[in-house]
């Protein structure tokens, strides 16, 4: 079977057509038409059904979509680790990150990386979706605690925790400072994500007594980054990741009330187990250093 007959064909499958295969791998419709009719001829099925405006696969062409799309990404990934093996990373890398660890941490690692090796194009995609690193085209994924996934690999680069902060100035700081002994159980104005559905927090103070504390919103927002610029407005607390806060608490411009009691956050750096890791990509990992706040490297299987 040719392989590069294969590819395109797979490319017309993946992306839906002969036209937009073309304009995503800059080659002649004509010779993506040639080589998928070579294909089906090798065969000896028909794999596509052509009609005047749109295509469709046909079981025989779903099926070896579905088989060889994943194979052939290991044989181009074999062909780059080869390669890697006696040069400097190169070639495209992209990574998706979850939207808030891709504004705070990475756009400066993004840079050193760039400086360091110039050959390699990085491309970052902030996201909060489940990605498929071989679905998606991602030679890497970072999620926040992600569920066991024996196809996935990796190393978890952070480990977070969120904080219960407001301004200095707030009634809720004022209150609570004013008063050591005075209990969070009852309802503070708050800054909420729009999405949120717990009814109280669990917060850990620094006497270590636990205290449950009731969220009262003043604002539902869309993203932990409007949470942030919100409280920073002095208009109620919000529970927000340390590491989106931690340089407003240096600054003295949010005030710690407490910490989450519930587990840390864990941030995992994750591959496909069937791709070979790139020099790319190790370069990458490498870069990402040790986890941003308390904790280690940890390598093995996302489980």
């Amino acid at each position: 079977m040719d392989l590069t007959a294969l590819a395109d064909f797979n490319a017309v499958a993946q992306h839906g057509g002969f036209a937009a295969a073309a304009r995503k791998l800059d080659r002649p419709k004509a010779t993506l038409s040639r080589r998928v009719a070579e294909l089906e001829q090798s065969l000896g099925v028909r794999l596509i059904e052509r009609g005047a405006r749109t295509l469709r696969l046909t079981d025989e062409g779903r099926l070896l979509h579905e088989q060889t799309r994943g194979l052939l990404a290991e044989v181009f990934e074999a062909g780059d680790a080869i390669a890697s093996r006696a040069s400097a990373p190169r070639g495209r890398l992209r990574i998706s990150a979850p939207i808030v660890y891709a504004h705070v941490v990475l756009p400066r690692i993004a840079a050193r990386f760039a400086r360091a090796y110039p050959q390699v194009e990085l491309e970052i995609v902030a996201e909060d979706r489940m990605t498929d690193p071989v679905e998606d085209g991602y030679d890497l994924v970072i999620r926040v605690n992600p569920r066991a996934d024996e196809l996935l690999v990796g190393r978890r680069i952070a480990i977070d925790q969120r904080v219960l902060c407001a301004t200095p100035d707030s009634t809720i700081v004022r209150e609570r400072l004013g008063h050591a002994n005075r209990s969070l159980d009852s309802g503070i104005p708050a800054v909420v994500l729009s999405t949120a559905t717990e009814q109280s927090w669990q917060i850990q103070t620094k006497d270590k007594k636990l205290h449950r504390v009731v969220p009262r919103p003043i604002l539902k927002l869309s993203s932990l980054l409007m949470v942030r610029e919100a409280t920073l407005e002095g208009i109620g607390a919000a529970l927000l990741p340390g590491l989106l806060v931690q340089p407003d608490i240096a600054d003295g411009k949010l005030v710690p009330l407490g910490l989450d009691a519930g587990s840390p956050v864990e941030i995992w750096a994750l591959y496909s187990s069937r791709r070979f890791l790139s020099a790319k990509v190790r370069a990458f990992l490498d870069m990402l250093g040790k986890p941003y706040l308390a904790g280690s490297d940890a390598n093995g299987s996302c489980r």
